[in-house]
């Protein structure tokens, strides 16, 4: 039982380092993947594996570090919910991008990305031009939203040519 509570201590101490790993060095690694940032979690997670479990390769000894990781996740998450300080040290702040059409480049050199990344999740989101965002902003889970008057506009346009075409077909 001594060598099970040891797993769980150190599954436990493994999650903390890493939360505190991604918070010191972003987020971006889990919203916006690249060949080198899946590699790269793919080799934490198994460097960590034998620091959680030791020589213990049995099924239990995997159960009980997993274990352990789902509760010191679930506590994670009640005392975020509860608790809004806690949530802004663990989460951060979402940062500012894009505001008017105006790039903020002190937002792009906190959020750790690229213009040209920049760029290509705004025209994910239908924008063909920076100036044509209203905002956009880098969100605590690592995600880039987009705010567009432009996508407003053009389900007008599209939504009054259907109903233009739905009228003549009458």
């Amino acid at each position: 039982m001594e060598g099970y509570l040891l797993i769980a201590l150190k599954s436990i101490a493994v999650y903390v380092f890493i939360v505190a790993a991604i918070r010191l060095f972003g987020k971006k690694e889990f919203a916006q993947l690249s060949i080198v940032d899946l590699v790269f979690i793919l080799l934490i997670s198994n460097s960590v594996q034998t620091a959680m479990v030791g020589t213990d390769s049995s099924l239990e000894g995997g159960l009980v570090a997993a274990l352990a990781l789902f509760v010191v996740n679930f506590i994670f998450k009640k005392i975020t919910i509860g608790r809004p300080e806690i949530a802004h040290l663990i989460d951060g702040d979402p940062v500012l991008l894009v505001y008017n059409g105006q790039l903020k480049a002190g937002g792009l050199a906190k959020a750790q990305i690229t213009i040209e990344q920049l760029e290509s999740v705004i025209r994910e989101h239908g924008v063909e031009d920076m100036s044509e965002v209203d905002l956009a902003m880098f969100e605590v889970d690592g995600n880039i939203s987009v705010i567009s008057d432009n996508f407003k506009k053009t389900s007008r346009r599209r939504r009054k040519g259907h109903r233009i075409l739905g009228n003549n077909a009458t």
